[in-house]
């Protein structure tokens, strides 16, 4: 039997980056940005608050770019503060590295299972497709989805009742599958 699950993101991922004000370590992203154009340059920041004291960190989306350089549609996406822009944003690893900030995924993400029961199956196939490239352990999607402790889970890998072409420990952003057998 084929299932088929889904790792969908459910709000903004915690920015984490050290806060100048109160030493706080994490951001909340709230999908806001600041435009600023001066004559023909321009600069574009994703705001993200303090979690602690609400201090607006700014990061860099544009810097100093000519006003032409920027796509009509993308300028009008900053302008409406378009929350799935700033989840792309977020998710660049060139933004990420040019403002020095980590994501943190605990609590931003959900596993869609479809609800299905496999009482009296053998063995499952299951499929995990990523709707965005959220860093999850593989071991704690299938201990959700199945309703196992991750230490079953791991005791099923160690028997080779759980089998999957990726290594299963460590953490995984793209998609990927398994068998369980029973």
């Amino acid at each position: 039997m084929l299932e088929n699950w889904v790792v969908t993101p459910t709000c903004l991922p915690t920015v984490l980056r050290r806060c100048h004000t109160c030493a706080s370590g994490r951001f909340r992203a709230n999908g806001k940005f600041r435009v600023n154009a001066n004559h023909k340059l321009i600069d574009v920041w994703l705001l993200a608050l303090c979690a602690a004291c609400g201090a607006t960190a700014k990061l860099t989306v544009v810097e100093r770019a000519h006003v032409r350089s920027v796509r009509p549609g993308l300028l009008d996406r900053l302008h409406a503060n378009d929350a799935v822009l700033a989840a792309e944003l977020l998710q660049d690893p060139v933004l990420r590295r040019r403002n020095r900030i980590a994501l943190d995924w605990d609590g931003a993400w959900r596993l869609d299972t479809g609800g299905t029961d496999h009482p009296g199956h053998e063995a499952i196939d299951v499929s995990v497709r990523f709707a965005a490239p959220v860093p999850v352990r593989p071991v704690r999607l299938i201990a959700e989805g199945c309703g196992l402790s991750r230490a079953g889970v791991e005791r099923l890998v160690a028997d080779g009742s759980l089998v999957s072409a990726v290594r299963l420990s460590g953490r995984l952003s793209g998609d990927f599958t398994f068998t369980l057998k029973r």
